[in-house]
């Protein structure tokens, strides 16, 4: 991450959660421990609490996870600011929930609404989990065609395009069943039920999206300071009327991840850092270009790397 490298900076969603996330940054850096004391303020509970000691059961509650997960993304970028101030991305993307984390990073959305938001989100989504009950499968190495066919005649949806290999389906478990019986027919080896809550990205997600979408009525929205990728459209974020119709839209749309990683590349990012717990993106990025520069940030070690690798 040379300082000639352009850089874009990535952030994590719901599925990367882990007990402990973000505890040995608050007590090594004191600009993340502010990040936490101010969130627990605005939400009017110890939300670190529930990231540094869980209970596990608490912590994957879409209601904290989601508003976890930005807190701990916005802390290690302040961990690594306070070891280089200089520091510098071009532009930013996040997965599903994390795209809030990119937008807020942005200027587009203020840190205490960005909490807000995540709340009712993670609360909606939960709800809609209970209302319409659905699961979700990740298949890899199977041909795209022959995917979108199966996933069309199973009554599913097609989630996630996460790598060229790797595609996530959601819907009902009566029509995951059916994808996995017709996939393995079709020689497809690689099916993997995720342990997930329900049916993200799809049309059982409607009633939360409903609900989004009269939470984001009352909040301000600005333009974008630098680029944000749009989980959506796989493009750049425009307006903040559009962005705010995108980010409704993004709870039952489908995650083109692997369209906004080849439109940073066509900007000329060469590296990419992944700032929160987890290292699926940068797994994930690893499959789109290879030829990438990586880093994340998840915890102070990986921090104390990063740092190292940096021209200073």
């Amino acid at each position: 991450m040379g300082e000639k490298m352009k850089t874009a900076i990535l952030f994590p969603g719901q599925g990367a959660q882990t007990v402990g996330m973000g505890k040995d940054l608050a007590e090594a850096f004191p600009m993340a421990k502010a990040i936490f004391d101010r969130a627990n303020a605005v939400l009017g509970y110890d939300l670190a609490q529930i990231c540094f000691e869980g209970p596990g059961e608490k912590l994957t509650q879409s209601c904290f996870t989601q508003p976890g997960i930005f807190v701990v993304s916005l802390a290690a970028l302040a961990a690594l600011k306070q070891l280089k101030p200089g520091v510098e991305f071009v532009a930013a993307a996040g997965l599903s929930s994390g795209e809030w984390t990119a937008l807020h990073l942005a200027g587009v959305v203020s840190f205490e609404d960005t909490l807000k938001i995540l709340e009712v989100r993670g609360k909606a989504m939960q709800a809609a989990c209970e209302e319409r009950p659905g699961t979700m499968m990740s298949v890899i190495g199977a041909d795209p065609a022959l995917l979108a066919k199966i996933a069309q005649e199973s009554g599913i949806e097609q989630a996630n395009f996460n790598s060229p290999e790797q595609t996530v389906l959601s819907g009902t478990k009566a029509g995951i069943d059916a994808a996995e019986s017709a996939l393995k027919a079709a020689g497809v080896r690689k099916a993997i039920r995720l342990n997930v809550a329900g049916a993200f990205h799809s049309v059982l997600m409607a009633s939360a999206a409903k609900k989004l979408e009269e939470a984001l009525a009352g909040i301000a929205f600005h333009a974008p300071q630098w680029p944000v990728i749009s989980n959506v459209t796989g493009q750049f974020h425009t307006t903040p009327d559009e962005i705010r119709k995108l980010m409704v839209r993004q709870v039952t749309g489908s995650v083109q991840w692997v369209a906004g990683i080849q439109r940073l590349q066509a900007e000329g990012v060469q590296a990419f850092l992944e700032c929160g717990p987890g290292k699926v993106l940068t797994g994930l990025v690893k499959r789109i270009d290879k030829q990438a520069a990586l880093y994340n940030i998840s915890d102070r070690a990986s921090l104390e790397a990063v740092a190292a690798s940096l021209a200073s």
